[in-house]
């Protein structure tokens, strides 16, 4: 008796990036669902915040070191997982650190957390999302491929898009993490000062509409037209003709 065995073919395997992109995406998800899910958002508001400043301020003095550290680490993934409240942290900042402290651990956090998920979307979505682009990402990239440090500063300095779709939509573009890095980096350095100056005055803060006054806003949106200006500047001069040498 013979007997015939037929050879099943494996199932295909998924390839690497693939597992690596979901792992991440994972990350991100959950980190984001976790925060909520464990009250995150109860914790940071102004009133909890000013009702246990005497606590944090105790507990900074008697362990400096640990609270910058720890501070860096949350307000970095703050960033990155785009958890809403980056600016009564902001000011919790300035008011444990003061405002050069502050600002320095405000500066290097979010632009770390920024560029983090930056390099994330540029992994996971760049492809999809330049398939699938809406017309307000199409606006934000189309200004990006003219100059992208100009551009990317200009929009880091005036509050025209939201800060977490700011961080987002450089990623569907060529611009390098370099660029990137940089631009984000002076961009948010007079916001993160102006929120670590206010937060100094924390307590006598009780609601985030008196936060930014229009002084404050004129200052940023006139930062931002600076940013602009070498774009502005090569649109107005006339193109380069050649030069007829004879030759």
């Amino acid at each position: 008796m013979t007997i015939t065995m037929t050879d099943t073919q494996p199932s295909p395997k998924r390839p690497a990036s693939t597992w690596m992109k979901i792992v991440i995406l994972a990350l991100f998800a959950g980190g984001l669902a976790a925060f909520f899910v464990l009250g995150g958002d109860q914790y940071l508001n102004l009133q909890t915040i000013k009702e246990n400043r005497a606590a944090l301020l105790g507990y900074t003095e008697n362990n400096f070191a640990l609270m910058v550290l720890f501070t860096i680490i949350v307000y970095t993934l703050s960033t990155a997982l785009s958890i809403p409240g980056a600016v009564i942290l902001s000011l919790v900042v300035g008011f444990l650190f003061g405002r050069w402290t502050g600002t320095a651990i405000i500066l290097f956090s979010a632009t770390l957390g920024a560029t983090l998920v930056f390099l994330a979307a540029r992994y996971l979505f760049a492809e999809m999302a330049q398939r699938r682009l809406g017309p307000l990402l199409q606006r934000l990239i189309a200004g990006f491929h003219r100059d992208a440090f100009n551009y990317l500063l200009f929009l880091r300095l005036v509050p025209v898009f939201p800060f977490w779709l700011v961080n987002l939509a450089p990623a569907f573009t060529p611009i390098k993490t370099r660029t990137y890095f940089l631009a984000t980096a002076i961009g948010i350095a007079p916001g993160s000062f102006v929120f670590a100056n206010l937060g100094q005055s924390l307590g006598r803060i009780d609601t985030l509409d008196e936060l930014v006054s229009l002084e404050i806003l004129a200052a940023l949106a006139l930062l931002g037209l600076f940013a602009l200006a070498p774009v502005i500047i090569r649109k107005l001069r006339p193109p380069d003709r050649d030069v007829d040498t004879g030759r």
